[in-house]
């Protein structure tokens, strides 16, 4: 008989064992979804008010003090499999199983999956099955006595627990201490053998390829006769499996190769595998492939080491977002949702997503549609910012996690890069961490040692770093890392933080990385998004919600600090909302445009961050909501396919062209300056010539590039109609004239296409459409309009919008409107 899979997602129930629950949650018995988890069967059921919703999230805090008991039954009979397993696809996170009054295990790690024999367990007719968790945060203490508290940033022991770091708060994030069956629960029936894993490796070759497949199986009968076959694209092979290991390899004369996307198209193959014993099938899956070749040039050059995306032989500049979980109950995000989010990251020009350290491995559904879409992916493996004990029972629950994870991803297209932890080897070094840990253990053993000889067995073709940052040629003897800095720009990847937490933003230009992995800069959420969650009256930026909402250390400080020295600060609470998230979207633009104006010398610039898991004031691009803040429209503008941005260089103010196509860009740059009424006080026209996939420097005349009146002039620098400008002063300095602009609107596919006219110089025109209609979506923004020049901007999701309503100057924003008011 082929194995059968039955779910058991009917019928659960939900109680409080013990903790501190309020009465009449401590009484009730609440209906369960699985998958799910205690925070939203509670919602679900009326009984806790949203934890999101103002300052409600302390007031919850209780939820993960208190011990919950999950329980169904299901209807059995006894069949023809000789075996029967009970598989838990995602249990979160301490809890013991139990089938029957029989305890089958008792887990502790979140990102793994369980699997049980229950042959000897099931009855004939009702089966009851208990799964009783454990309060995570009283585990996680008692686990931190137990093994030794270790350096961290956030006051709870995340690192003394297999459970995703920002489940206990971070600095944009909510602490929901979830408890739940976040994963498919199943009743397994088979005979003979299974498939026990799977591993897939597409490999191209000239113009064919091959796929090999190594599987590995579990019998139920040692001596059967046993066979693998694998089909894709029309071909199949075949083998016996003689033990318990097969590996079938299919040669295919012609295929595709997969790109990245703004690179080429996204191929993919079905690979289907069964297996069979004396020819009737037993067990089968399948995964879908796609033929690339990837690796990372990291080869020292005059400067440093590189790390340099090299896909199909060609090099990539990687235009990347970093991601976290997509919502703090993640059991709410499904594939839609996934592809809303990604969909929206393709929309703003960026070809990578960084699964950072502090959240999860996603489901199958993240990674299958970034294959799809051309979205690369870097996975981290689970370790965030904290020095993480080497010992037992960690030791072994990490290396179970490591295998299952990466068999599970490694066959995706769209994985180029595996990563040993975020920020622990940098932490390491320069946080103190070698004299409060004393001796003991940090991580060193998992990132230098256990992840790369496990990817080395389980995914050879998938690249490894040990950390982000890292420096090529680091490593660690026993006792000391070896090699460069961690955090050196002038190797590998680095981190740049200073600017949000102690500097401006302007000294991203002191820096040439050779790849930045982290940056980022804080904004609020849209207006809707705020509003439709906190109660706040009056709602001003440090009422309670709003710092409920706000998790940074010193966070509104630092937006304070960051915004003077570019805008004054406004008092109406609109406008302080603008003021911050124009000064978000322009800080991080400034750094972008930066980085990929020295390329190849910098090959990519990874963006903290594209996501939120919640309403927070955050270093998102899209907030809690699923709506684009303007730092949205800053990644579309400094990643679009061809730009021209003007950059201080040692002889002067430059211009420099970045073209990420196929096709060579070749022309005439105009570069005017101009007074803000639109005067043309100098002008040069400039030859220039940029390679397909390259970039071109162009050095603008001192007499163009030299302003008569700093707060008063500009320049233009303008390849056809892909152009950039370079404002001398500062907008509080500057002499920028009161907003005058028009709006036309006209029905379009997808909306309104909405035209905007400018009477007087406009800094950086957006629309905050979401005020207008809470569905609405603004594809472009942040657009700077000459006197008497006209921008469309479609506004998607919301039909015909009415052209007064986008004309109101809570929606039609501007860079002048904060200086002119």
């Amino acid at each position: 008989m082929t194995l059968t899979r039955r779910t058991l997602h009917d019928g659960w129930t939900l109680r409080a064992a013990s903790g501190p629950a309020p009465d009449a949650i401590a009484v009730a018995v609440v209906p369960a979804t699985v998958p799910g988890c205690v925070h939203t069967d509670l919602l679900e059921a009326g009984v806790i008010a949203d934890p999101y919703r103002g300052a409600n999230e302390a007031a919850l805090a209780w939820i993960g003090l208190v011990d919950w008991t999950y329980r169904t039954t299901f209807a059995w009979s006894p069949d023809d499999a000789e075996r029967h397993d009970l598989v838990f696809a995602g249990v979160d996170t301490v809890a013991a199983i139990s089938l029957n009054g029989t305890v089958l295990g008792e887990v502790a790690n979140q990102h793994r999956s369980y699997r049980y024999g229950v042959d000897d367990l099931l009855i004939d007719g009702e089966n009851e099955l208990v799964v009783a968790f454990s309060a995570p945060v009283p585990y996680a203490n008692a686990q931190s006595l137990e093994l030794g508290a270790r350096p961290r940033p956030y006051p709870l022991p995340y690192e003394a627990i297999r459970k995703s770091a920002c489940n206990f708060g971070w600095d944009w994030g909510i602490a929901t201490f979830t408890s739940g069956l976040v994963g498919a629960v199943r009743l397994e029936s088979w005979s003979t053998a299974r498939l026990r894993d799977v591993r897939v490796v597409a490999t191209p070759d000239g113009d064919g390829g091959s796929v090999e497949v190594t599987a590995s199986v579990e019998r139920a009968d040692a001596a059967a006769d046993l066979s693998l076959t694998v089909r894709v694209a029309g071909r199949e092979a075949a083998a016996s499996v003689d033990g318990d290991t097969v590996t079938v390899r299919v040669e295919l004369d012609e295929v595709e190769r997969w790109w990245p996307v703004g690179h080429g198209a996204q191929p993919l193959y079905d690979v289907e595998v069964s297996l069979a014993a004396a020819g009737d099938v037993v067990d089968e899956t399948s995964r879908r492939v796609g033929f690339r070749t990837v690796h990372w040039d990291t080869t020292p050059d005059e400067t440093g080491a590189p790390f340099t995306l090299v896909v199909n032989d060609r090099p990539v500049f990687v235009k990347g977002v970093n991601w976290i979980p997509d919502d703090a109950l993640p059991v709410r995000v499904d594939r839609a949702r996934y592809e809303n989010r990604l969909r929206q990251a393709v929309e703003g020009n960026l070809n990578l997503i960084r699964v950072w350290g502090g959240g999860l491995y996603e489901s199958d559904d993240f990674y299958d549609v970034c294959d799809e879409l051309g979205l690369l992916t870097w996975q981290d493996f689970l370790f965030a910012c904290a020095a993480y004990p080497e010992e037992e029972p960690l030791r072994s629950e990490i290396e179970a996690e490591a295998r299952e994870n990466v068999v599970r991803l490694a066959s995706h297209a769209s994985l180029v890069l595996l990563t040993g932890n975020n920020e622990n080897l940098w932490g390491y070094e320069d946080w103190n961490w070698k004299l409060r840990l004393d001796g003991a253990t940090w991580g060193a053993h998992y990132y230098y040692e256990l992840f790369p000889e496990l990817v080395a067995e389980l995914a050879p073709h998938v690249t490894y770093a040990p950390g982000s940052p890292f420096s090529p040629g680091m490593g660690w003897d026993g006792t000391v890392q070896t090699g460069p800095h961690p955090n050196d720009e002038a190797h590998g990847t680095m981190h740049l933080w200073e600017q949000w937490n102690r500097r401006d933003w302007p000294t991203y230009r002191e820096h040439r990385p050779r790849f930045v992995a982290e940056f980022g800069w804080q904004g609020p959420p849209a207006w809707t998004t705020l509003t439709d969650w906190l109660d706040d009256d009056p709602l001003t930026p440090e009422s309670p919600g709003m710092i409920v909402h706000q998790k940074a250390m010193e966070g509104n400080a630092k937006l304070t600090d960051g915004l003077l020295p570019h805008f004054r600060m406004p008092s109406a609470m609109e406008d302080w909302h603008w003021a911050m998230q124009l000064n978000q979207a322009i800080a991080v633009r400034t750094a972008l445009e930066h980085f990929r104006s020295w390329a190849p010398h910098t090959m990519g610039a990874i963006v903290w961050q594209l996501n939120d898991c919640w309403p927070v004031t955050s270093w998102a691009a899209i907030d809690g909501d699923g709506r684009a803040k303007p730092l949205f429209h800053a990644l579309r503008a400094a990643f679009a396919p061809r730009v021209v941005t003007v950059q201080p260089r040692d002889e002067g103010l430059a211009a420099v062209l970045g073209n990420d196509t196929a096709e060579a860009w070749t022309g005439t740059l105009r570069v005017r300056r101009l007074s803000f009424d639109g005067a043309e006080q100098d002008a040069a026209e400039l030859p220039f010539s940029v390679e397909p996939w390259g970039s071109a420097t162009v050095v603008i005349p001192a007499g163009v590039a030299a302003a008569g009146a700093e707060g008063a002039e500009l320049l233009e620098a303008a390849a056809g109609p892909v152009r950039g400008f370079w404002f001398f002063a500062e907008p509080r300095d500057s002499a920028l004239p009161a907003q005058a602009l028009r709006v036309e609107t006209a029905p379009a596919d997808g909306g309104t296409l909405v035209t905007i006219t400018a009477d007087a110089l406009a800094r950086d025109v957006a629309l905050l459409v979401d005020k207008v209609h809470p569905e609405a979506h603004a594809v472009d923004g942040l657009i700077t309009l000459l006197a008497g020049e006209s921008a469309e901007v479609l506004v998607t999701g919301a039909g015909l919008l009415d052209a007064a309503a986008l004309a109101d100057p809570r929606v039609l924003r501007s860079a002048n409107q904060l200086v002119t008011s």
